[in-house]
């Protein structure tokens, strides 16, 4: 449960060290989608670890591919004249708030005292 903690934190101090660091507007949407699925992948970790059902392929094989497929969807959609890279940003974001409502309920566990 720390590493994700850990590697969020490296990722905010490598954007604060390396500002001008930028993407080209034809890239944004892009990376923004496959961040998004990065995320989705690392909140369903945190929650599967939580669950203690965690499986380490599982969780490289889906953060891989979900950043790749998001990207791909993207892509082929920019091609085709159609804005899918809302559609993906809406169902990676729905996904996100449901696991951390579950990441939510299972730390935050009410036990009432005998």
């Amino acid at each position: 449960m720390i590493y994700p903690i850990i590697g969020m934190a490296m990722g905010i101090c490598i954007g604060i060290i390396m500002p001008d660091l930028s993407v080209s507007p034809d890239m944004a949407k892009l990376l923004a989608t496959a961040l998004l699925a990065c995320l989705d992948s690392v909140f369903g970790g945190i929650r599967a670890t939580l669950n203690k059902n965690f499986n380490n392929r599982m969780f490289l094989v889906g953060f891989f591919s979900n950043a790749f497929m998001a990207a791909i969807f993207v892509f082929v959609g920019l091609r085709l004249g159609i804005d899918l890279y809302f559609v993906v940003l809406i169902t990676f974001g729905m996904r996100i708030f449901q696991n951390m409502a579950r990441i939510r309920r299972k730390l935050l566990v009410y036990k009432p005292e005998k």
